[in-house]
């Protein structure tokens, strides 16, 4: 069986002539999964045609080191505003700024080092994180902080706790415990960090000893309507009409 690097595949593509950008000419014979892939991997060559193009002359790829402080200014600048926004409680711009600042910073050229995009990311998810906790906007912030952690796992206790609070909001206690105690073993349980997480912890248990308390109340809390009372008499009699009907065949 030919392997991957055996086989070649030609597709339908197509050349801008003003922007130089390759795209696929038609999705026609391919189905949505294979041209999400194809798009993605053409965007990721149009920009990396873009980064190269906006180089000065003779347009070729610096050394990672030292990095272009331009769009480091960039990514400072709108991270600062929106600091500013979130102070003044304007959450929603902050929200909108946060991300500007997590574009511009995925818009790195590939030369320049790996470790300086995870760094602003982690920062800038985190951030973004907050501002959606901010507007009771649980999953999103879950996202956001999720996405910190794994750009940064270890030194991003504020990571981990918006992650483990979205969750806790969310009433996902077990997945909650498992976040905070992977938190926990990473970042350990000394100084403020690790005591904010195991309060964490202690919230997640309080909240469960009641969920388990309350569901097992339940039952018993349901108020009896008449419309209740009613479909109850209605499922008696089915089930002893069923039983007497199942008694005579046997007799029978």
């Amino acid at each position: 069986m030919a392997s991957d690097l055996d086989s070649f595949t030609q597709y339908p593509l197509q050349l801008d002539p003003a922007t130089k950008a390759i795209s696929l000419a038609t999705t026609e014979g391919l189905s949505s999964s294979q041209a999400e892939a194809i798009n993605s991997e053409l965007q990721s060559l149009n920009n990396l045609h873009r980064s190269l193009v906006s180089l000065d002359p003779p347009n070729v790829p610096p050394p990672p080191l030292p990095i272009n402080p331009k769009r480091s200014a960039q990514v400072t600048k709108l991270r600062d505003t929106a600091n500013a926004a979130f102070r003044k409680s304007n959450f929603a711009e902050a929200v909108k700024l946060y991300t500007y600042a997590i574009d511009m910073a995925l818009g790195r050229p590939p030369w320049e080092p790996l470790s300086l995009v995870r760094d602003e990311l982690s920062g800038l998810y985190a951030n973004r994180a907050q501002a959606h906790m901010s507007q009771q906007n649980w999953p999103e912030g879950w996202v956001d902080a999720k996405s910190s952690v794994e750009c940064k796992p270890v030194g991003n206790v504020k990571g981990w706790w918006r992650g483990g609070k979205c969750l806790i909001e969310m009433g996902r206690w077990d997945e909650a415990r498992a976040w905070v105690e992977q938190a926990l073993g990473i970042e350990g349980k000394t100084g403020e960090g690790g005591k904010e997480l195991l309060a964490l912890i202690e919230e997640i248990q309080q909240g469960s000893q009641k969920l388990s308390y309350y569901t097992a109340q339940l039952p018993n809390k349901i108020p009896r309507t008449e419309k209740n009372r009613k479909l109850d008499a209605a499922l008696g009699l089915i089930a002893a009409y069923r039983r007497s009907t199942r008694t005579a065949r046997i007799a029978g």
